[in-house]
């Protein structure tokens, strides 16, 4: 009993050094990013070995990313895209999910194999753009929503969670008189609330970080969101560093990272509030009994 309990002493330990080291590993290109968007550009741009700490502190890139206007209305319009476009996502893909997951549904089979075949093929960039053309879409807020309002392989995931819940509860309800409108949002998304919740940070984090969409079918800079205007900024950057502009080239090499900082860490907000669901959420359904 002793060596058994030794030797499981022992395994911890080794696995712990191990997914410590993982784990400094897979965290220090963040802290790298972190320590050199708050560094001297140019201490930076000698430094040859590993960044533990700013090299000095300087908040220039900060103040060069902030100083244009325009970033602050890209904010608030970014943070209207999350919403409103999560929101019709899981709408949108709850209610898909509800009816591919009933086994009663004749048209399941032939539907789930429509939404499947748009994984693989799609028409392309310039029949996607004439389709949002004729929908009248074209500069339009609702050509960063309605385009992708349901994803295919997140649409995957909330079946196999809708499929995981006892179908007697359903049986119950339609016995009390309940509709399907009534079961999906009154009994089914509260239970699958870990898999909503999973596929909701999908969306978010898509709908954050989505750039080409508004470049392509946008047109007024007030409808941009804040990734189009970081990404001016770090170009103006390069392209000043480029002809030798000093005051740019100078925080040339800070403004990209502290421009990751900025579009990085509001979304990272988000993950804290749904971290208890998330490993339930990512496992529904992989385990069969």
């Amino acid at each position: 009993m002793k060596k058994k309990n030794s030797n499981g002493w022992g395994f911890r330990l080794i696995n712990g050094i191990i997914l410590a080291v993982i784990s400094l590993m897979t965290l220090y290109p963040f802290l790298y990013v972190i320590f050199a968007s708050f560094s001297d550009p140019v201490k930076l741009m000698g430094n040859s070995s590993l960044l533990l700490k700013p090299l000095g502190f300087s908040l220039n890139a900060y103040k060069k990313v902030f100083v244009n206007p325009s970033i602050y209305s890209g904010y608030l319009n970014t943070i209207f895209y999350v919403a409103a476009g999560t929101l019709v996502n899981i709408l949108a893909t709850c209610m898909a999910a509800y009816v591919l997951s009933r086994k009663q549904f004749m048209l399941r089979r032939f539907l789930t194999i429509m939404f499947i075949f748009t994984m693989y093929f799609n028409g392309g960039l310039i029949p996607s753009y004439l389709l949002i053309k004729d929908l009248g879409l074209i500069n339009s807020r609702l050509s960063l929503i309605l385009p992708g309002a349901v994803s295919t392989f997140n649409l995957m995931i909330m079946i196999t969670g809708f499929e995981g819940i006892p179908q007697s509860l359903e049986e119950s309800a339609r016995i009390d008189g309940a509709g399907d409108w009534t079961i999906l949002f009154r009994i089914i998304m509260p239970l699958a609330k870990p898999t909503i919740m999973v596929i909701l940070l999908y969306y978010a984090v898509g709908h954050w970080n989505s750039w080409f969409n508004a470049m392509i079918y946008l047109r007024d800079a007030d409808k941009m969101p804040i990734q189009i205007f970081l990404r001016d900024i770090l170009t103006r950057s390069q392209l000043g560093a480029m002809t030798g502009q000093t005051d740019v080239e100078d925080v040339g090499q800070t403004i990209k990272y502290a421009t990751i900082i900025v579009s990085t860490v509001p979304i990272l907000c988000i993950y804290p509030f749904i971290q208890k669901h998330f490993v339930k959420g990512v496992m529904i359904g992989a385990v069969k009994e």
